[in-house]
């Protein structure tokens, strides 16, 4: 089979010809019909990111497929049956042996480009918003990098949960796309003092942050009293100094949050976050927003998307 690997940090993948996989106990073997492409696995790729498997690996954080083959003890998935996966890798190839517990069925309908544009940015914004920052509605959240990957799905899902959204993004071109996924107001990075907007606009109550650097203290100084502010990531290049002394005078909560840590230690909450984002999907709610499909020989074209900030929503690798 083929298969897009990483064989030295800071290079281009690699299309390797790997022998097919044998699905082990609990694993399923999946047929992937697409991949999903994030921002982690630019920091794989340059071996930052918060797992650092060994070299060589097959990258792709989450893919869409079908079943092909079970593994002893596998009793809730069935050949032929549609999933969606959060892997964590090996979604660049055109097969993989992966843990049957990170399987999502998916229905019929659901195109594959959807299903591997849906769990990790979806399942990112739910978990953040819902289960670490309780999101209420008629709150106020601000959404950075909001045109992203992950950020469009907080637009959006904070829209749908009942919540006043700020979208903050770059250049007007992208802000229409919040605009359409249901932001409220929109702030221009390049050009708008982020810190004077929100609070002209009443400040925030939730702040979503997959940037960081100055974006996250301009943010962070714009929170109203008991404000939660949720560090994702830092696509800025800058983890940013928190000062306590903001947090005390305001009572704010910082809540760290890595969205794929739970697969370890609470698999938990992604199943049950899974399952409503699913029926959402099924209800018509929500609408993956998928800029780009590339097939598999150009992944590296589709990482440098990502890359360049050249894309909106998800770029997504078509495999089969």
């Amino acid at each position: 089979m083929r298969a897009m690997q990483v064989t030295a940090y800071d290079q281009p993948l690699y299309e390797q010809e790997l022998e097919m996989p044998v699905p082990a106990a609990g694993e399923v073997l999946i047929k992937v019909d697409a991949c999903g492409l994030n921002f982690g696995d630019l920091l794989m790729i340059k071996g930052t990111y918060q797992q650092k498997p060994d070299l060589p690996f097959t990258l792709g954080m989450e893919l869409s497929g079908s079943v092909v083959a079970v593994g002893e003890g596998v009793t809730d998935l069935a050949v032929g049956q549609r999933i969606a996966a959060y892997s964590g890798l090996l979604g660049l190839a055109e097969y993989a042996a992966i843990p049957a517990n990170v399987c999502v069925p998916i229905p019929d309908d659901m195109p594959a480009e959807d299903a591997a544009a849906f769990l990790v940015a979806y399942g990112t914004s739910h978990v953040a918003l819902d289960y670490k920052a309780r999101l209420q509605p008629g709150e106020r959240l601000l959404v950075l990098g909001a045109s992203g990957g992950v950020g469009l799905t907080a637009v959006e899902l904070g829209k749908l949960m009942g919540a006043e959204v700020i979208a903050c993004a770059r250049g007007a071109a992208k802000l229409e796309i919040c605009r359409a996924a249901g932001a409220d107001h929109l702030i221009d990075s390049e050009t708008d003092d982020i810190r004077e907007v929100v609070k002209s606009l009443g400040g925030a109550d939730v702040v979503y942050d997959p940037i960081g650097g100055d974006q996250f203290k301009a943010a962070l100084r714009a929170c109203n009293p008991e404000a939660r502010i949720l560090p994702l990531g830092f696509a800025s290049g800058e983890v940013p100094q928190i000062p306590a002394n903001i947090l005390l005078v305001k009572n704010i909560d910082v809540l760290g949050f890595f969205w794929g840590g739970y697969k370890n230690f609470k698999p938990q909450v992604l199943t049950d976050s899974f399952k409503v984002l699913i029926d959402w999907y099924s209800a018509g709610k929500l609408k993956p927003h998928v800029s780009h499909v590339l097939p598999l020989d150009q992944a590296n074209e589709a990482l440098d998307l990502l890359r360049t900030r050249k894309a909106t929503g998800k770029v997504i690798v078509r495999v089969s």
